[in-house]
């Protein structure tokens, strides 16, 4: 497991609109894909203090497709990412989804759920 390491150790964060700027449709629409909405569900359920890799998420799918996908995710305002060498790594914008849209994360978590 990586040691911990401070806001001011880590790598910038990628572009992504500010909180004021994200539109539900926008990101209802980057949810709407299966494996986005799984990305976006394990970040909130299993992630821990870190920024995680793509590799974490264990999905057998070609890494041009994932790259696809999180950069979704991120233009959309679900997810920061930051560039660790040739690695990015992601985290669900916890704050700012529960800021602009109540109730959202409640959702995601319920999503598989029977």
């Amino acid at each position: 497991m990586p040691d911990a390491v401070t806001e001011t150790e880590r790598p910038p964060l990628l572009p992504e609109p500010p909180v004021d700027a994200l539109r539900l449709e926008v990101v209802m629409g980057a949810l709407a894909d299966s494996l986005r909405m799984t990305v976006a569900r394990k970040l909130l359920l299993d992630s821990d203090e870190f920024d995680h890799p793509c590799g974490w998420f264990g999905f057998d799918r070609p890494k041009s497709s994932l790259t696809h996908h999180f950069k979704v995710l991120r233009e959309a305002g679900v997810i920061h990412q930051r560039q660790y060498g040739l690695e990015r790594r992601s985290r669900l914008r916890v704050d700012d989804l529960n800021q602009r849209f109540p109730g959202l994360l409640e959702l995601i978590a319920s999503t598989g759920q029977e």
